[in-house]
């Protein structure tokens, strides 16, 4: 128990009781990417062809449209997680710690937005 043992040194130094939602969240964006990265594969393996007009149109379902969706959220989330994991590990001076997880959050909302604008207006049927 004392300062002399090897759990006496880091007893205050343990875990910061906020790891474990990251983890979990992390793991589920990536079971999420792989579902619906193969539910693309798949989408588009079955069309008839790969045209623009053929993959619009597809895109504009609402079904197509909702899962496209999801992709597009589900990876920009799992990517600033990974990079926020990435920075926090090998960024040390706070200014630029905090500068750049900054950048990444706007970066990664911006991605994401601009992904679910760009389907949004493809399904409610934008002129191309």
């Amino acid at each position: 128990m004392g300062n002399g043992t090897n759990i006496g040194r880091v007893r205050a130094l343990g875990s910061a009781h906020s790891g474990t939602k990251h983890w979990l969240a992390m793991r589920l964006t990536s079971i999420a990417l792989l579902v619906l990265g193969f539910w693309l594969l798949f989408a588009l393996i079955g069309l008839p062809d790969l045209t623009f007009k053929t993959v619009k149109a597809w895109a504009a379902q609402p079904l197509s449209a909702t899962g496209l969706v999801l992709l597009v959220i589900a990876s920009f989330w799992h990517t600033q997680m990974g990079l926020q994991e990435l920075i926090e590990d090998y960024v040390h001076e706070h200014a630029n710690k905090y500068a750049c997880l900054t950048l990444l959050n706007l970066a990664a909302f911006a991605g994401g937005a601009f992904g679910v604008f760009a389907i949004v207006r493809i399904a409610l049927g934008a002129a191309a």
